[in-house]
């Protein structure tokens, strides 16, 4: 049950990311997808990702995301932005939905495995080696590619501002 819940609440919230046209409300509702996702890999038995889940995307990546909402700063002046993003009608959807992972979180800490058999842990020298070995080219070609992306955002949103220089 926790699984089909925090899965749904996952699929949910990444629907309702795409079709957000309000930037902060969109990553409202990523956060909540992140979070869900994080659950789902501790369902699964893998509490080591279920955390990086949590800390690299939930934490950092959306600290990125809402530094270049910031940084675009696109449009209306400041105080009419921050009320619109204050309003509750913002906040409810991904409330219910964090609600929901709360609910599903609580079960899956009262029910042990469902087989009753031991769960395999994922421990962080597992995860190092196979990032760090194989993976290393493709860790760093991601860390390129969000390098490109904010500056790509940065360069577009001053010139949607008219601050390009010629």
């Amino acid at each position: 049950m926790p699984f089909l819940l925090s899965a749904l609440v996952a699929v949910w919230a990444t629907f309702m990311v795409v079709t957000r046209a309000v930037a902060i409300h969109a990553l409202l509702y990523l956060v909540v997808a992140l979070l869900a996702l994080a659950c789902v890999f501790d369902v699964l038995g893998a509490p080591f990702a279920a955390i990086l889940e949590v800390i690299v995307y939930a934490g950092a990546i959306m600290v990125l995301f809402v530094f270049v909402v910031m940084m675009l700063n696109l449009g209306r002046p400041d105080r009419l932005r921050e009320n619109s993003w204050i309003a509750p009608r913002g906040w409810i959807g991904p409330g219910l939905l964090a609600a929901l992972l709360l609910a599903a979180l609580a079960d899956a800490l009262v029910v042990a495995a469902p087989d009753g058999g031991p769960i395999a842990v994922i421990d962080t020298r597992q995860v190092g080696l196979a990032l760090y070995g194989p993976y290393v080219l493709m860790v760093e070609l991601a860390s390129f590619l969000l390098l490109a992306g904010l500056v790509s955002a940065f360069r577009i949103g001053r010139h949607i501002r008219g601050e390009d220089a010629p």
